[in-house]
């Protein structure tokens, strides 16, 4: 059986079986066709890498298009089409890059450039905010909460994460006043459907908002706070993190509330506050101060 014939199973089995999101079924399909494309052209997959470098991807995303077909290649085995490409097809290393977190006076200040005249738009972007930077949330998963994932009596959320799993958020008191206080002085206002439409953030017509609106209304919040480039969502999401691992919060408990699979992508934050506390210690400590005597 050719390996192509089993696309139409692969994605299917992505979506319904693993439990992919749309974005990263998305993402595999532009791998596989760049995989495609270079097959059309040479049988040797060494000559894949000088490829993908003539498509100018860089390190990360040749190491991603190697991840998305090795996990097709062995799909396409465990349906009995032999595929001994799948021992040459090594990802190249990749340098770790410590995440960049929104600092707190940087929060502050688009919480800030958030506000307008009508005060419902303000609250609902305020939430916005303290959604993605006190919860962590995913974009993803901040534009999928519904109002039923919300629950007043225990003060958490229910959110919807990667692999269609769900995860119970605490609601701290300021969040919790914050939500209320949208729900009923901003989200009547910004919507007259108020049955069917089971969105908890709406946008300004009304509606879900999309990745798109988020993507937007950062930009403009940034261009307000004076910054030179927007601030990317995810940047809440290791801002979150990074500051509950400062604060004391055990490793473990930052992975249940952010979702990560594995531990190991949650101990990348020890790097970033070890790395904060190295600046710190040679700024303030005496010895710092010493010159060099050696000799």
């Amino acid at each position: 059986m050719d390996q192509q014939l089993l696309w139409i199973d692969f994605f299917d089995d992505l979506q319904n079986v693993r439990g992919r999101s749309l974005n990263t079924i998305m993402a595999y399909r532009r791998d596989l066709d760049l995989y495609k494309k270079f097959r059309e052209t040479s049988d040797r997959i060494i000559e894949f890498f000088d490829f993908m470098k003539k498509e100018h991807l860089s390190t990360r995303s040749q190491a991603r298009v190697i991840s998305s077909v090795r996990t097709y290649l062995k799909y396409c085995e465990t349906r009995g089409v032999p595929c001994p490409e799948l021992r040459e097809l090594r990802p190249p290393k990749v340098k770790t890059s410590l995440p960049k977190s929104i600092t707190v006076q940087e929060f502050e200040k688009l919480f800030v450039a958030c506000e307008t005249l009508d005060l419902a738009k303000t609250l609902r972007n305020r939430l916005t905010l303290l959604f993605l930077y006190g919860l962590g949330c995913r974009v993803s998963e901040l534009i999928g909460l519904n109002l039923n994932d919300f629950s007043a009596t225990d003060r958490w959320v229910k959110v919807l994460g990667k692999g269609r799993k769900e995860r119970l958020i605490p609601l701290t008191e300021s969040l919790y006043v914050a939500l209320e206080l949208y729900l009923t002085k901003a989200r009547p206002h910004l919507s007259e459907d108020q049955t069917s439409n089971q969105a908890l953030l709406l946008n300004d017509r009304g509606h879900r908002p999309s990745r798109v609106d988020i993507w937007r209304w950062l930009a403009a919040w940034s261009t307000k706070a004076g910054f030179s480039d927007p601030v990317h969502p995810h940047r809440f999401r290791h801002g979150c993190a990074t500051a509950l691992l400062e604060g004391g919060a055990d490793l473990r408990s930052i992975q249940i509330m952010l979702g990560h699979a594995s531990i190991q992508t949650t101990q990348v934050y020890t790097n970033v506050t070890t790395n904060t506390a190295v600046r710190a210690i040679d700024e303030h400590h005496p010895l710092s101060k010493l010159k060099d005597h050696s000799v």
